[in-house]
């Protein structure tokens, strides 16, 4: 995980029966809920986070190959 001024990346290790969506939807309603109780000054906005989110597979690239992505991304913000 890299976690960018206005975005997040996620490596994920999923089964292919997994629907992205369902996995965005729980990452997202967990963290809200979970942010919500530590931050109260959260608990007023009416969303936290938006309804977007872009997914890509890895099979043509190596888990590593991912890994050093995201970790490039640190060097680019």
């Amino acid at each position: 995980m890299e976690v960018m001024p206005d975005h997040c990346h996620l490596f994920l290790n999923c089964l292919p029966t997994d629907s992205p969506s369902d996995i965005m939807a729980k990452l997202k309603g967990v963290t809200s809920r979970k942010l919500r109780q530590e931050f109260s000054q959260l608990k007023h906005l009416q969303s936290l986070w938006t309804r977007s989110f872009f997914v890509s597979t890895a099979g043509n690239v190596s888990s590593e190959t991912v890994k050093q992505y995201v970790e490039d991304q640190k060097k680019r913000g």
